[in-house]
């Protein structure tokens, strides 16, 4: 049978550092994400031949484009092929929800069905650490391993990704409010010295969180969920952040932070109802400000990319 030119895959949306972890734990989001459309060519060449969605006004030089690089580094690999991408953007840029990442991973997945000799997951993800650069200007896995994985995923900055276990009533509420947070923006603000007992607490709620996941027990969740590095540098950046993590921690939530870079906050819930309560109360605080705001709630053990079609 002739093998298929033409693939298409999505990538859902992610929450980036999920408090504890900077740069290397995050879990995926039900709901929105990104669709490449990736046809194989013979030229050995990369190009973007259309970019649609909640965000049109991207870079079409595929080196400039997080799912381009992405995918010139695949074509490195795998000599005497090239690509054509269009992408249909499903996740605002500056959100706080992985949207430079999911046009590199729904581009890289849609690739990778096409090729005679598909590459090792540790590949794709290393690839798509590399395209997402393109935009976040350093290279971190915390939104593209869950991308790639689905749920929580620690993600190293070499080597595999590994999926963490949770609980199954373990569910998280996302508010995006309606306001740009730029990545680069939001990483200057962590510049300046931290002092080592505050690497210690965090590195504490990490163990803990991690330690509750693979246990199920709530409570060791709770105990770990705080973020006393990167929330209280990035906290001013986001107007509201205080009512609203206090919102959701009033309505019961194990913990909430801001998701990966922000503006968007989430919290985590031991069950769905108290989740989609929360949020309600959570869209409330942005407006309080001022602030129209979108809410998400899914399960922790959030969807991984797939592919959709070829």
């Amino acid at each position: 049978m002739k093998r298929p030119t033409q693939a298409r895959a999505f990538a859902p949306a992610s929450i980036g550092n999920v408090a504890v972890g900077f740069d290397m734990l995050g879990h995926s989001v039900q709901g929105p994400g990104d669709i490449a459309t990736v046809r194989l060519t013979k030229d050995r060449l990369v190009r973007i031949t259309a970019i649609r969605g909640v965000v049109a006004d991207l870079p079409n030089d595929a080196r400039e484009n997080t799912a381009g690089r992405a995918l010139i580094g695949l074509a490195k690999l795998r000599k005497g092929v090239g690509f054509e991408i269009e992408l249909d953007k499903g996740i605002p840029l500056g959100s706080g929800m992985g949207g430079s990442a999911a046009s590199a991973v729904a581009a890289l997945v849609a690739a990778n069905a096409l090729l005679d000799d598909p590459v090792s997951l540790e590949t794709l993800y290393d690839l798509a650490i590399d395209g997402e650069s393109a935009a976040s200007g350093s290279r971190h896995g915390d939104n593209v391993a869950p991308m790639l994985l689905g749920g929580l995923v620690i993600a190293p900055a070499s080597g595999t990704p590994v999926r963490v276990p949770v609980p199954g009533n373990l569910y998280c509420t996302l508010v995006h409010p309606h306001f740009v947070l730029e990545t680069r923006k939001a990483r200057a603000a962590l510049k300046g010295a931290y002092e080592l007992h505050d690497f210690v607490v965090q590195s504490e709620g990490l163990a803990l969180l991690l330690a509750g996941c693979w246990a199920k027990d709530f409570e060791l969740i709770r105990r770990g969920f705080r973020d006393v590095l990167v929330e209280p540098r990035r906290a001013g950046l986001i107007p509201g952040f205080g009512r609203v993590k206090e919102a959701a921690l009033d309505a019961g939530a194990l913990g909430a932070s801001i998701s990966g870079g922000g503006p968007s906050v989430f919290a985590w819930f031991d069950s769905k109802p108290k989740a989609q309560a929360a949020g309600a109360a959570m869209a409330e605080a942005f407006r309080s400000v001022k602030l129209g705001a979108d809410v998400l709630v899914s399960k922790v053990a959030g969807p991984g990319a797939r592919v959709l079609g070829r």
